[in-house]
């Protein structure tokens, strides 16, 4: 069988909102997608600090992480990059001083401003106790990150810190409330583009299931994209197909489409 590569993003796509769950029918799909020789990959905005053991489990063959930051394949680190050292304190300065809520994503953990915390962030500091991710302060003074979220308030305070740092980071809109921001030019499609170019697999033969924003890069880029069900609807309109939604086997539904199993 001609080999091909599958990139997964997490949230609502292998892992449901509903049930914050994967599946039987998904772990069955991507193993036995694996079983008929394809590689499988997840392509997420999570940082490696933030992957549950629930995704791990099941045994992909690498990572792109970050949105692109960070790429693992078969536990080898093939590619990571984080933000300069030189730009973190004046970064951090300006959040405070525009009362931007932040979190910073980090490889090893995840970076929170104790001193100003939301609902929303309180919400993700619960979740990662939960989980027992690692968490640290932005006093940390040996603090590394690879990229970061805002969640706007001020719309004139938010303008004023895009226009600062719209040169050196791509701003991502997400769900209509916050904003996810990368090092220029990296992307889930810039992962893909990174692991085809590794694996001399054919651009012909890249497939990308997403559902959210942040997806888009990957669903335009990739030659056979795949929105799931509870995707929105200006995902599944650059999509080649729409499947089924996360608690509707979608997974195990487009991959018998496409044959992968």
């Amino acid at each position: 069988m001609d080999k091909k590569i599958l990139f997964f993003d997490i949230d609502g796509t292998i892992l449901s909102h509903r049930t914050f769950q994967v599946s039987d029918s998904t772990k069955r799909a991507i193993q036995q997608a694996q079983m008929n020789g394809h590689v499988v990959m997840i392509n997420s905005g999570r940082v490696d600090s933030f992957i549950d053991q629930t995704v791990r489990e099941l045994g992909f063959d690498g990572f792109i992480l970050g949105c692109g930051t960070h790429i693992i394949y078969q536990d080898k680190e093939l590619f990571h990059t984080e933000l300069s050292k030189d730009i973190i304190p004046s970064l951090i300065f300006d959040l405070r001083k525009l009362g931007i809520e932040a979190v910073l994503e980090g490889s090893n953990s995840v970076y929170y401003d104790y001193n100003s915390i939301s609902p929303v962030v309180l919400n993700l500091i619960e979740y990662q106790k939960k989980h027992q991710f690692a968490a640290g302060d932005w006093e940390d003074p040996d603090i590394s990150f690879d990229k970061f979220c805002i969640w706007p308030g001020d719309e004139e305070k938010t303008n004023q810190f895009y226009d600062k740092y719209k040169e050196v980071f791509d701003f991502i809109k997400r769900d209509g409330h916050f904003y996810e921001i990368v090092p220029k030019g990296l992307s889930k499609a810039s992962g893909i583009e990174f692991m085809i170019k590794h694996l001399g697999i054919p651009y012909e033969n890249t497939y990308a299931f997403g559902d959210g924003e942040n997806d888009l890069p990957m669903l335009t880029y990739a030659k056979h994209s795949i929105a799931m069900g509870n995707a929105p609807q200006a995902i599944k309109d650059v999509v080649t197909y729409v499947t089924e939604d996360v608690d509707h086997h979608g997974i195990e539904h487009a991959l018998k489409y496409f044959k992968l199993i």
